[in-house]
């Protein structure tokens, strides 16, 4: 593989750190199932703590850039051009019900586009990243998106509130941060889904088209209610068809 810039490796430094937080909070979860008190203080409870690893690290190295993460909000520091975009536990919901479907997302955006992002699943221990023009890598092996041509043979995934029935296969995985790692790595042929956060998507946007796959176009200044249909090329055209409505 190419050498990776040092930007990209303080954030997979910064995702391996918090990763051990969240390995042993995993854990703990299985007990507090049966708790009275619940487990769901205890998520929120992860997700600061993992935020605040992460944001040590990445400012101890860089403590200038600006910083947008789901618990924290906006941080403008010196440097506004560039932001560090960061969501501690994507997959929340999965991580509360002791379901091992979640990740650290991190990516940076610089000069208004995203220029890298890194998806990390800590308790499988798999790593999808991808820099601008560099292409894109799971753990370390180059990534591309699927290659079929026929959508009856694609598997597609999903999120959020469905509102149509759409004919053709389709999961809902609970992790947009994973959907989108796995269109990028041909696992999924295609991802669709509405009302997302920026946090949620940012580095899954650049693993996409780093590994060849297509995107709509995606403002990243804007946070929220975004939208997104992600897919190879050959079956973009036949994907957005199906979802004529969407």
């Amino acid at each position: 593989m190419n050498s990776i810039s040092a930007n990209l490796n303080i954030m997979i430094k910064a995702s391996e750190k918090a990763s051990k937080i969240l390995i042993r909070d995993f854990g703990e979860i299985e007990k507090l199932q049966v708790s009275k008190k619940g487990p769901s203080d205890f998520v929120t409870n992860a997700d600061l703590k993992a935020e605040k690893v992460i944001i040590e690290e990445l400012k101890k190295a860089r403590p200038n850039y600006s910083i947008l993460s789901e618990e924290n909000g906006s941080e403008i520091n010196n440097d506004k051009n560039n932001f560090w975009i960061i969501d501690p536990i994507d997959g929340t919901i999965n991580f509360l019900h002791g379901i091992p479907h979640f990740a650290i997302s991190i990516a940076l955006k610089s000069n208004d586009e995203i220029v890298s992002g890194i998806i990390y699943d800590p308790i499988k221990d798999e790593i999808f990243f991808a820099e601008k023009n560099n292409g894109a890598f799971f753990n370390n092996q180059r990534i591309r998106v699927s290659s079929k041509n026929n959508i009856n043979e694609c598997l597609f995934v999903t999120g959020g509130n469905i509102e149509n029935d759409y004919n053709f296969s389709y999961r809902k995985s609970g992790c947009a941060a994973l959907d989108l790692a796995y269109v990028a790595s041909g696992r999924y042929d295609g991802y669709f889904q509405k009302n997302l956060n920026l946090w949620d998507i940012a580095a899954g946007i650049i693993l996409v088209k780093e590994a060849g796959g297509i995107i709509n176009e995606i403002d990243p200044n804007k946070k929220e209610n975004l939208k997104i249909i992600a897919s190879s090329a050959n079956i973009g055209s036949k994907l957005r068809e199906k979802l004529s409505n969407f």
